[in-house]
């Protein structure tokens, strides 16, 4: 029973609905967070067809043991926005471009796919487009598809070689 004289106070002024109330509606902001963290980024680790994926696997390391046998090496720089190339070893007849796919470690929506210019004396080079930062891989093909060399770009950008002896 209450007072006569005591007034009673809307449910809105009570303290137990807002603390009841506060542990769902916490939960609420939380799962729509998180869902909006799902669908923003996405982690781009998972091949859609790794089946396929993983039997190329051998033909891409029989064309690493083809360079290695025949001796190729590609020395690399980076100067001026500009990434070249230096062709060496038993490479066959010079191609006019060779191929450069720069794969980001974690994301593969910042990867790049590159073809660069003969220039004449097994020199090749092209406008190198600006990398996010990060870890990054680097494969470079032949366009006949005989050989390909594969191997981490130095994240202090200075001049590097993939393939036989080099380091």
């Amino acid at each position: 029973m209450t007072n006569a004289g005591e007034a009673s106070r809307p449910w809105y002024r009570e303290p137990w609905p807002w603390i009841l109330m506060s542990g769902p509606a916490a939960v609420v902001v939380a799962g729509t967070v998180t869902a909006w963290i799902a669908f923003a980024s996405s982690d781009g680790l998972v091949e859609d067809d790794y089946y396929k994926r993983g039997l190329a696997i051998n033909q891409e390391l029989r064309r690493e043991q083809a360079a290695a046998a025949r001796g190729i090496v590609v020395r690399v720089e980076v100067a001026s926005k500009r990434l070249s190339l230096r062709l060496e070893g038993d490479a066959g007849q010079r191609p006019e471009a060779l191929f450069v796919r720069l794969a980001h470690a974690t994301r593969a929506g910042f990867d790049q796919r590159l073809r660069l210019a003969h220039r004449g004396g097994g020199s090749y080079d092209c406008e190198l487009p600006p990398l996010a930062p990060g870890h990054w891989r680097m494969v470079v093909d032949d366009p006949r598809g005989e050989w390909r060399l594969a191997g981490e770009w130095p994240a202090d950008g200075r001049p590097f070689a993939l393939g036989g002896t080099a380091g």
